[in-house]
């Protein structure tokens, strides 16, 4: 079977449809969760569940494990079970050339935007309990958990191909967040109230916790960097001697970003390190971290009021000219950079 254009177009448009499921919002459709619930049981072999259990965050779903007593997880027989065998049959179907290209399309697309969610999430969780032993065993508990909306990208795949195992999965993944498929009981977790991304899919917010489920559980992250719940509040004061008391190099890198490269550089007293016709070579030594260095370039196209608008350009650590980093940032060597014209 080869992947041809009407099959490409299928896929793509899958993937569009469930990342915006991956990302969702807003309370769960719970009659819809509940259905696929059922439907995802019956599809296993196995008798629905006597009750379908509803908490407000996969926090609370991964204590609730712990304190309901659930009974034997059938995690396996519900979710892996099936996806083992759409798997299967889809890369039997497609054959090894096709089926990279048809998972690039879908699955390929989602897996680090929303695994990097799920991470947070997890992280998030544990981050809840004081003590190590705590954290661990709870971070464990969400192991067990099928990701409902965040599983979206092997899903997008095998939705988009019809595949009858997964129907229920897919019913649940569109209507709710996170759940634990138990013997006799299902618990079921509404999606989160908020969330926050920036364009890049990174959970980003400034002014409040970038995920945000209906019970208070939160994620507070900047750029995909998980911050202090009261860090972006504080980041108003900055100052480049605060920049470099910080100890934690992913906070320092946070707060350097928040108040601006080209700001740093003028109130910390920097001096440049090369200059030549292309622009001027900037350094950032940190403690304990790679040093930040910066192409300071002027475009030469006037702007309407005249002046000539300043950029500034991030190359790797071991730049050591001007030109070097600007040819870095076309993909090219500083020998084989030589524009007819720059704009």
């Amino acid at each position: 079977m080869t992947v041809t254009t009407e099959l490409a177009d299928v896929l793509t448009a899958a993937a569009l449809r469930w990342e915006e499921v991956a990302f969702r919002s807003g309370p769960a459709d719970r009659p819809g969760a509940e259905a696929g619930v059922r439907l995802a049981y019956r599809i296993a072999g196995l008798a629905e569940p006597e009750k379908i259990i509803w908490v407000d965050s996969p926090a609370a779903g991964a204590r609730a494990i712990a304190l309901l007593g659930a009974g034997k997880p059938v995690r396996d027989a519900v979710r892996t079970g099936p996806w083992e065998r759409a798997r299967a049959d889809v890369h039997a179907s497609l054959g090894p050339t096709a089926w990279p290209l048809a998972w690039s399309l879908t699955g390929g697309r989602l897996w680090e935007p929303v695994g990097a969610l799920v991470s947070r999430i997890r992280r998030g969780i544990a981050a809840t309990e004081e003590s190590q032993e705590a954290a661990a065993a709870l971070r464990a508990s969400t192991l067990d958990a099928v990701l409902g909306q965040q599983d979206a990208p092997w899903l997008s795949l095998f939705d988009a191909l019809g595949r009858p195992e997964v129907e229920g999965l897919v019913q649940v993944a569109r209507a709710a967040g996170w759940w634990w498929p138990f013997e006799r009981v299902a618990i079921v977790c509404e999606r989160p109230a908020e969330l926050h991304r920036d364009e890049l899919s990174r959970l980003h917010r400034a002014d409040g916790p970038a995920l945000l489920f209906p019970d208070g559980f939160a994620v507070h992250a900047w750029g995909g960097t998980p911050i202090p719940a009261d860090f972006a509040a504080s980041m108003a004061k900055l100052t480049p001697e605060r920049i470099r008391a910080q100890e934690n190099a992913e906070l320092r890198r946070v707060m350097l970003e928040h108040f601006g490269y080209d700001r740093y550089l003028a109130e910390s007293g920097a001096t440049p390190r090369h200059r030549d016709e292309t622009g001027v070579l900037w350094r950032i030594d940190l403690p304990e971290d790679e040093p930040v260095v910066m192409v300071e370039v002027v475009n030469s196209t006037a702007e309407p009021d005249g002046t000539f608008r300043k950029y500034w350009l991030r190359v790797p650590p071991a730049t050591r000219t001007a030109r070097e980093g600007v040819a870095w940032t076309f993909g090219l060597s500083e020998a084989d950079y030589r524009p007819d014209r720059e704009t």
